[in-house]
């Protein structure tokens, strides 16, 4: 590492006061750098004193900047691309995140100001310097720089062998792009693999006027990776589809389908939408891991008194159990909690779901088939045939399945589903504006289930942070003065999000003879909300509170996903 004489003295200095090296073998690699010359860290290591690990940890803390491993590191290709490759070899430096206009680098001098001041340049960012070995910086380089040439190689590639004019929008691609030519396979599996490594939820592939961009989504929150040029995007698309069995012809209807694909030890489940943009089709790919293993209810993110009021109807032999909550906010994984936690060998359970996105044991899953006729209406009446204890409904999207729903729960049966609505007594109104008659609600609903997920605050960045006044003021927490809050500062773990991962809030509305009696009077939600707090309820804006005054998320987090909820 190039650093000034009197750096190198205090280098062995602080080896020495570290109990690294002895005063003795300091003055013999002294001895070696004045007849030789050469990096005095060098030198120790030749000699066999010390590790380059050892002096890098003692280099950053002398330095005041941070030692970093990059063993486990992931950086999107699109940090990547903001330095060329041959400049972080150069410099010996790899980018690793960005949070606002700060770029993170990892470099093995990182007191190198010329090469500081040329990545800053570059970049046209600022520039955050962490310290890394030699050995792991080149070895990122080697990984990154790799997976990102590849992938621009291969759209290199395509681009040279796709059959396709700039500026023409409709035009037979079944004739004229090559789906099966190995650039475009390797693009779209190398998407697909890249997707799964981040731990990716969902890919958006979507058609821009001049462009093609590729997004993923990763704990709930959009990233952009790539933009292929626009020629490029029929022969993506047309892949997608050839693999998800759809029409490559048709690109003026929407479609759905699906695919299984092996990255590494995973076995994925892939759904393909498309959906036509007045730019062309854009595509979603929702990636569901086969091997992952669910969650119990005491994992999800439940209040202590929550889950025992949950726990407690799911052990009900009748009755009709509700989660409601936006697509994504987790409502398919409680409900298969709860199916995990009451399923026996002495339970009949049947699901019919779109789609099956879980396998359980001793569980008779269906996936609904509309070209076949089998709908969640239509199915939920042949599994009524079949004997069931427990029945578990994806989604009440109709009359005629909310119908089939609750005189099902009124018969003698345990039924489980879920509802699209923003808070828990939502769902009541959402039934009644559906067609159910209110009484028939009152006597067959037990429960409701609002959610949301917000993401955890990383664990290995978190930070004591002061929240703005606005912040507190909107949140209405009155006095927080002795409340600390944190926040992740952003670092190679969480790519500099300060988030990594997320937990669920909940609410549970449990439906008691008071409730009974608002919903028969046809009282709105706000009625209901209202007279809930009056006996314990708790919102999510409150349960989010205290998961931020716990550590677990911040108020941000917090005020996002419960913004339009007015507790």
């Amino acid at each position: 590492m190039a650093v000034p004489l009197q750096k190198k003295k205090m280098l062995g200095e602080m080896l020495i006061a570290e109990g690294i090296i002895t005063r003795g073998q300091l003055e013999r690699a002294l001895a070696e750098q004045k007849i030789h010359g050469g990096r005095l860290g060098v030198i120790l290591r030749n000699l066999g004193y010390v590790s380059e690990d050892s002096i890098i940890k003692v280099l950053g803390k002398q330095m005041g900047i941070s030692h970093m491993s990059l063993d486990n590191v992931i950086v999107e290709p699109t940090i990547v691309r903001m330095i060329p490759e041959t400049v972080a070899r150069r410099y010996q430096a790899i980018p690793l995140y960005k949070k606002g206009n700060v770029i993170t680098v990892a470099m093995v001098d990182p007191l190198n100001v010329f090469a500081i001041d040329d990545i800053r340049r570059i970049t046209g960012s600022d520039i955050q310097t962490v310290v890394s070995t030699e050995r792991d910086i080149l070895k990122a380089i080697d990984r990154f720089y790799s997976v990102t040439s590849t992938m621009q190689e291969a759209i290199k590639d395509f681009a040279s062998q796709a059959a396709v004019e700039e500026g023409i929008e409709e035009r037979p691609i079944a004739l004229e792009i090559k789906t099966d030519d190995a650039p475009v396979i390797k693009l779209v599996n190398m998407m697909i693999t890249q997707a799964v490594r981040d731990g990716a939820s969902d890919i958006h592939v979507e058609p821009d006027e001049k462009a093609t961009r590729i997004r993923y989504r990763v704990d709930g929150i959009l990233h952009e990776v790539m933009t292929p040029p626009k020629h490029l995007q029929a022969g993506i698309s047309s892949r997608i589809k050839i693999l998800a069995n759809l029409d490559i012809s048709e690109k003026r209807a929407p479609q759905d389908g699906r695919f299984n694909m092996n990255v590494g030890e995973k076995s994925m489940d892939i759904r393909v939408s498309t959906l036509p943009t007045i730019f062309g089709e854009k595509i979603v790919m929702r990636l569901l891991n086969k091997g992952t293993i669910l969650p119990g209810l005491e994992d999800l993110g439940f209040s202590a008194t929550g889950l025992n009021k949950f726990k407690k109807m799911i052990t009900k032999p009748y009755g009709f159990i509700l989660v409601s909550g936006p697509t994504g906010s987790g409502k398919t994984t409680t409900l298969y909690s709860a199916l995990n936690t009451i399923n026996s060998m002495e339970k009949n359970i049947i699901t019919i779901e779109d789609p099956v996105e879980y396998q359980l044991n001793i569980v008779n899953q269906v996936q609904i088939n509309p070209k076949a006729g089998v709908t969640f209406a239509t199915g939920l009446r042949s599994i009524l045939r079949q004997d069931p204890d427990i029945v578990m409904v994806g989604e009440v999207r109709d009359k005629e399945t909310a119908v089939i729903a609750v005189q099902a729960a009124l018969t003698g049966h345990l039924v489980f589903s879920t509802l699209h609505t923003n808070d828990a007594p939502g769902a009541v109104a959402r039934l009644i504006d559906m067609g159910i008659e209110p009484f028939l609600i009152a006597s067959s609903l037990m429960i409701v289930v609002g959610q949301r997920l917000v993401r955890k605050v990383c664990q290995k960045c978190k930070r004591v942070y002061k929240p703005t006044e606005e912040l507190i003021k909107e949140l209405g927490i009155p006095d927080s003065k002795d409340i600390t809050f944190v926040e992740g500062a952003g670092c190679q773990d969480c790519r500099g999000t300060g988030y990594s991962g997320r937990i669920a809030l909940f609410e549970v509305l449990v439906i008691d003879e008071d409730i009974r009696n608002l919903i028969v009077a046809k009282a709105s939600s706000t009625t209901i909300r209202t007279a809930a707090f009056k006996t314990g309820f708790t919102g999510l804006r409150e349960e989010g509170l205290d998961k931020a005054i716990k550590g677990i998320t911040t108020l941000e987090e917090v005020l996002r996903v419960t913004q339009e909820i007015v507790e």
